[in-house]
């Protein structure tokens, strides 16, 4: 039985219970790091009143279904999901290498799809109250056209850091300054990236290597590049826009972009906000988004450990890399002696098994835990957790932010490097280590995170950023307030 038949077996017990809410779709990238703070928003509207119809790719939802317990994804009478087609076939996995792939197919594919299930959730009324607003992920925004034609307001999120947004908003400038394309492949290497950024006031001291990735091309038609750069222009023609963010952590870099988008709320850390809105009872308010399934090991190791001792690796749901990368942060991580707990995907890289030797595995005995996969915000808040080593994804930063942990930075591709820039030079709660990854940097970094004069200044700043997000996420905080008027803004359209 499809979700769609699930959720009218509840409405139909109860008819009238919620022809009167407010329905909002919800439509994330399909990728981990897009759909968690698109469904923790989902969660809050859906708390606040909205019926939410929460839309994954068809490829996604069977994930989730081997991830967790399906019984999560059947809905209840007004939290629902449902699904639209990506393009892609169902042999390709949807990894960091297929996303060229995935956003020629999108626009098109998902973009029928997704019309489709529009014009089916319309016409199963009176069992569904009528989509009064579209709330899509801003590298979405091919939606609007289909917002458009059914008369629908949208309202875009995208789900990168403010700083990472500014960065995107360049593109176009890249394109007239004559940075992009590249002239040839040397200017990756020969310090070409090094030019300074000296045309926005709000990223003074960044330079084209801290750019979103995707512009070092030399190819015109960069499938990733103009994918990006029409999003920014969809977004321009909205002028409205939402941002998982606070206004203490990112206010010159958010001004900046209100001199293009003048209305923005910025409503983060989501996953904080959320403990001020509790869960309903029986509602899905309190599953998981994950597409991977989750080892509650960690929870019971932690705990033997003693406070702020235990460094965590976590490189995020996308991000590879070789081999000897690998076997670097994994004799820096042994060598340096301290108690880890390390995230290693499936796929993070080919010949993991390799790599991880038996004199690794014997060398970290009783000190290290290796996991597939975990609830990552769990970890952060354990007391015993003294340091993250992060791809500078934003949901992985937002949430070491939130618990007071400071990071060392690793970052891999789109905006990871404009977020590192920000946490090192601005923030002062990160420490970066060189792409080419060698064990003495890894492990001479982690001893100064862990005792040194620098890592102690920066665990001294990452409480009083965790004190500026309790109280922005507060009621009466920047955040909760943002959230109160968005969620009037989205009510408003089905009066």
């Amino acid at each position: 039985m499809n979700c769609f038949l699930v959720s009218l077996i509840f409405t139909k017990l109860n008819p009238m219970a919620h022809l009167n809410k407010p329905h909002a779709i919800c439509i994330p990238l399909p990728a981990q790091g897009h759909i968690n703070p698109i469904f923790n928003l989902a969660k809050l509207l859906h708390s606040s009143g909205f019926y939410i119809t929460f839309v994954h790719t068809h490829f996604n939802y069977h994930r989730l279904l081997k991830s967790q317990d399906p019984a999560t994804l059947a809905g209840v009478a007004d939290f629902r999901f449902e699904t639209i087609s990506d393009g892609l076939p169902e042999s390709c996995q949807r990894g960091i290498l297929d996303l060229p792939d995935l956003v020629v197919s999108l626009p098109i594919h998902g973009l029928s799809s997704f019309r489709d299930l529009v014009k089916t959730l319309n016409a199963a009324c009176p069992e569904v109250p009528p989509v009064s607003c579209i709330v899509s992920d801003g590298v979405m925004s091919f939606t609007l056209e289909v917002a458009q034609e059914f008369g629908i307001p949208e309202l875009l999120f995208f789900t990168p850091s403010a700083c990472g947004m500014l960065g995107y908003f360049q593109f176009g400038e890249l394109v007239q300054r004559g940075y992009f394309p590249l002239k040839d492949e040397s200017c990756l290497s020969n310090g070409f990236l090094d030019t300074k950024v000296d045309w926005v006031a709000a990223m003074e001291g960044a330079r084209l290597k801290h750019l979103p990735t995707f512009c070092r091309s030399t190819n015109p038609a960069d499938p990733m590049f103009n994918y990006n750069k029409v999003q920014i222009s969809n977004l321009m023609k909205t002028r409205t826009l939402i941002l998982n963010t606070f206004d203490d952590l990112e206010k010159p870099v958010l001004d900046a972009i209100r001199l293009k988008i003048p209305n923005i709320y910025t409503i983060g850390p989501l996953s904080q906000l959320q403990q001020q809105f509790p869960a309903k009872l029986g509602s899905v308010d309190s599953s998981s988004s994950s597409l991977w399934e989750e080892d509650d090991k960690f929870l019971e190791w932690l705990d033997k450990r003693e406070p702020r001792s235990v460094v965590y690796v976590n490189y995020g749901s996308l991000v590879t890399m070789n081999p000897q990368q690998l076997s670097e942060f994994a004799w820096g991580l042994a060598n340096s002696k301290y108690p880890f707990l390390w995230i290693i995907r499936p796929d993070l890289v080919e010949g993991a098994t390799e790599v991880i030797s038996n004199d690794f595995l014997e060398e970290i005995k009783d000190r290290g835990l290796l996991l597939r996969w975990c609830p990552q915000k769990e970890v952060l808040s354990h007391v015993s957790v003294g340091g993250f080593l992060t791809h500078c994804g934003w949901n992985s930063i937002l949430e070491s932010i939130s618990e007071g942990v400071p990071m060392i930075c690793w970052p891999f591709f789109a905006e990871q490097q404009m977020n590192c820039f920000y946490l090192c030079n601005q923030w002062g709660i990160g420490m970066e280590i060189e792409s080419d990854v060698k064990r003495e940097q890894v492990e001479g970094v982690l001893r100064e995170l862990m005792e040194g004069e620098k890592g102690q200044e920066m665990r001294e700043k990452a409480r009083e950023w965790k004190m500026k997000v309790e109280k922005a996420t507060q009621p009466g905080g920047s955040s909760y307030n943002n959230f109160e008027m968005l969620v009037t803004q989205l009510k408003s359209y089905a009066i």
